[in-house]
């Protein structure tokens, strides 16, 4: 199940890929990206929805979905890289408290 899932993104991948670049951009010129006459167009209504739109929104949709059914998939999978648990050491003993040495008495002439 998981590898017919990850097959199938992988081609979702390469369809999306490929119908977005079947299509052409509303804003098809370089000049109406420095404001050229056509800029308008650029940010306007998208219009009626081509074939090619209902297609690629159709892929996405599926890629969305395999991407969501990886990552749960994929959740049950994880598990913690570390091979061994580390070893439980008792805890250290404090050290014993020593007492300060005294300050040496000033040298008698």
């Amino acid at each position: 199940m998981h590898v017919a899932l990850i097959v199938v993104h992988v081609i979702m991948c390469f369809a999306i890929i490929g119908m977005v670049l079947l299509q052409s951009g509303k804003g098809a010129d370089i000049g109406s990206a420095f404001g050229g006459a056509g800029s308008q167009a650029v940010f306007g209504s998208m219009g009626t929805p081509t074939l090619l739109g209902k297609i690629t929104t159709g892929i996405a949709i599926l890629f969305t979905l395999t991407s969501f059914s990886l990552a749960v998939l994929g959740g049950e999978r994880g598990g913690s890289v570390v091979r061994e648990r580390a070893p439980v050491s008792a805890p250290a003993a404090p050290a014993p408290a020593t007492s300060p040495t005294p300050p040496a008495a000033p040298a008698q002439k």
